[in-house]
């Protein structure tokens, strides 16, 4: 039987590349070499397309070759270019392990539908719709899903402090891993905290800090045939979850704990695992996300936000998850690649 030809695509040009090829380096660890013929494509910061061996830390030292992603359909892969000739190579389907702007926000997506190759994950709606925090929202509260109470300026707006309540938290509306995310506990630091986050995004988010857990479900599937991981929370000793900022992860975090399962009463755990599912389905979701909430002392859940590419790392909390309910990274990969290629749960 022909192994399956997948082009898997890390990198990219956001804040968010190291943790791409972090990401990348756990899938090709995990990728079955008997099932599927890997081509691996890196996209330096700089936007520069490559075929290379593999994700390695120095990659872009390795033996690359300058390739592209042909719009043609026919063609329905990728153009590797050499001395003003190219090769093309068929591809069966594309794995994005992108994470941030221009890999979940519809754009990566978009060039692969017109491409016409399947691709595992969220469609270009779906990934446009959850990046944005504030239009998740909207669409959330509308299908009756509670969502913090939240604002949106521009960068550059005037703002008047003494309109909030604190604590609230600052972030870009656009953006992930934490970046440009400030916890806000006097309306002196309000400013500071727009304009930090205005270096990762035009639209900014203010939102009110919900007093409660912070727990995340693994979603996984099409339609109405969803699987969901383990709960987990986030125990916090201080500060706000950003371990995609510190300096050695793979090792801890210095303010963080994930705990999976969560240890929270089995009652909200099938109410976070619906909720997430609720949540899934009204943003259109499709192949796998991640979806971030709050667990109220009340038991009330409130959504956080959705990631439509989860981190893959060693520490991340998606295949924690999933594994914790059976399902180890090389099924994850083996089920969102056979969703790409047939749209059906196996």
């Amino acid at each position: 039987m022909a192994k399956v030809k997948v082009g898997v695509i890390f990198g990219g040009c956001s804040e968010e590349h190291s943790v791409s090829v972090k990401s990348a380096q756990e899938v090709a660890r995990n990728l079955d070499s008997e099932k599927y013929e890997p081509f691996y494509v890196g996209i330096t910061k700089g936007g520069a397309w490559q075929l290379c061996d593999g994700p390695e830390p120095q990659w872009e030292n390795g033996s690359c070759r300058p390739v592209a992603l042909s719009p043609d359909r026919s063609v329905h892969g990728l153009l590797i270019l050499e001395q003003g000739r190219y090769e093309t190579i068929r591809l069966d389907v594309v794995l994005p392990v992108l994470h941030g702007r221009l890999g979940e926000d519809g754009a990566i997506q978009g060039l692969l539908e017109i491409s016409g190759i399947p691709y595992v994950g969220c469609d270009v709606q779906s990934s446009a719709l959850c990046m944005d925090k504030s239009l998740a929202y909207l669409v959330a509260g509308s299908a009756g899903i509670a969502t913090p109470k939240f604002w949106t300026v521009a960068a550059d707006e005037s703002i008047d402090p003494d309109r909030l309540t604190y604590p609230v938290f600052v972030k870009p509306a656009r953006s992930g891993s934490s970046f440009g995310v400030s916890k806000v506990s006097r309306k002196e630091e309000l400013l500071s905290a727009v304009k930090s986050a205005g270096e990762y995004d035009s639209k900014v988010l203010i939102e009110e800090a919900v007093v409660g857990s912070e727990i995340g479900c693994a979603v996984l599937g099409n339609g109405p045939d969803l699987v969901v991981g383990e709960v987990d929370r986030i125990a916090l000793s201080h500060g706000f979850f950003r371990i995609h900022q510190e300096s050695a992860p793979e090792s801890g975090s210095e303010n963080s704990t994930p705990i999976v399962p969560a240890d929270i009463p089995a009652e909200s755990r099938s109410l976070v695992q619906e909720t997430a599912k609720a949540v899934y389905r009204a943003l259109g979701c499709r192949g796998l996300s991640r979806v971030d909430m709050f667990l109220k002392e009340d038991g009330e859940v409130i959504l956080n936000e959705v990631n439509t590419l989860p981190g893959m790392t060693s520490y991340s909390r998606y295949p924690r998850m999933m594994a914790a309910a059976g399902l180890p990274l090389a099924e994850v990969i083996d089920r969102v690649v056979s969703l790409a290629l047939t749209g059906k749960s196996e």
